[in-house]
């Protein structure tokens, strides 16, 4: 009987060992399966190739094609006013008027003086002709007649004169009228009807500004200087430079390098360049601050992924790559540039590949990924940039 017992007892231990066994292993396989990870929701884009203009950026100030302050040659009273503020005019065009009487008496007299000297040298002339007559038949003296002479000349020299006194006086009467030495748009006006002007006016009236076309005096690094010149010895034509506002967003014209200044400035070790830009829709204006792109070449079949790909890291830019089984790969890459949310790849893909453009702070090398299309990838960027780490 007691042995019985034993016996049911070891079976009944080894029926719940058994049992606990079996209970362990189900619970890990459950557990396996619970913790295989769902794949990471991302964006991507593909690698494409296509012609990429290659730019050096700088920012630049917008300066005037030429800028003209009006000023008096002579002084006098301004007794009208014929511009407005902020019109357009032409060269020639009259700005203001300075009283023009007290020349316009100037020329006058001088004048009256020519007209005396004609007729007191028509006289002489006269005289002379009678005096040559006597002089042949002996009834004058040598000395009469040279005396008659020299009074004819003296004259002569006198009408010259009082020809050069009315053409001076003429240059200046035409100094009553300020006009407009270029085409342009008139500032603000310096001086009101009624007033005094003269050369020694500080501010002139007015300053003229040409806007068509415009000039942008901009900076790059002097490091990319042989770049450019060797750019324009294999062109032989003047690079292309396009204007954006500051924030990069509008562009606001294209126009072409003019100028590569002549020295670099030490203190920053930058170099000036001028560039000119056709402007009649005034869409730039002097004193803007500006960012110019200079286009210095094209690389043909260039690789470009979008910007939001690329990431740093301590060994430099990498971009996450998804593979043919949706798992994603990290990949050292080189960037040549960024410009219009386009990065240019010198080196580590290929065409056609598929990079990570947003999601990558929840990747890790062999992660499994599904990749998101539409509105959804849409939404998926939106809740990203609220989630993503600061960094």
């Amino acid at each position: 009987m007691k042995k019985r017992f034993t016996i049911s007892a070891v079976l009944l231990t080894t029926a719940v060992a058994a049992g606990g066994v079996f209970h362990l292993t189900h619970a890990s396989s459950a557990q396996r399966t619970a913790a295989a990870p769902s794949p990471v929701p991302i964006v991507s884009a593909v690698v494409t190739a296509h012609d990429v203009p290659i730019y050096l950026t700088g920012v630049g100030t917008v300066i005037a094609f030429n800028t003209d302050v009006v000023r008096a040659q002579i002084q006098g009273q301004i007794i009208s006013i014929n511009f407005v503020e902020g019109q357009k005019v032409h060269a020639g065009d009259l700005l203001a008027q300075i009283d023009p009487r007290p020349y316009q008496a100037l020329i006058d007299q001088y004048t009256g003086n020519l007209e005396r000297d004609q007729a007191q040298l028509v006289n002489a002339q006269a005289n002379q002709k009678r005096y040559d007559q006597l002089g042949t038949q002996g009834w004058a003296t040598p000395q009469l007649v040279e005396t008659q002479n020299a009074q004819v000349g003296q004259l002569q020299a006198a009408i010259k004169t009082d020809q050069a006194l009315i053409e001076g006086a003429k240059v200046q009467l035409s100094y009553t009228r300020l006009t407009s030495p270029i085409d342009g748009v008139v500032g603000i006006r310096q001086i009101d009807v009624g007033n005094i002007i003269s050369p020694s006016t500080t501010n002139g009236l007015c300053v003229v500004t040409q806007l068509d076309p415009i000039s942008l005096i901009f900076t790059l690094p002097e490091t990319v200087l042989p770049q450019v010149q060797q750019q324009q010895k294999k062109t032989q034509a003047p690079l292309s430079v396009v204007a954006n506002n500051q924030d990069n967003t509008i562009e606001l014209g294209q126009g072409q390098l003019g100028l590569v200044n002549n020295e670099i400035l030490q203190t920053t070790g930058s170099i000036q360049l001028k560039a000119n830009f056709p402007n009649g829709e005034n869409r730039l204006w002097p004193g803007e601050l500006i960012n110019a792109r200079l286009l210095l070449d094209t690389r043909h079949n260039g690789l470009t992924v979008p910007a939001a790909a690329v990431q740093q890291g301590p060994t430099g830019a990498y971009a996450y790559v998804v593979g043919s089984d949706n798992s994603v790969s990290i990949r050292q890459i080189k960037v040549s540039q960024v410009s219009d949310g386009q990065a240019l790849i010198d080196s580590g893909l290929s065409a056609n590949e598929q990079v990570v453009v947003d999601g990558q702070y929840k990747l890790q090398p062999g992660v499994h990924v599904s990749i998101l299309h539409g509105k959804a990838a849409e939404e998926a960027a939106a809740q990203d940039a609220l989630q993503a780490p600061i960094p």
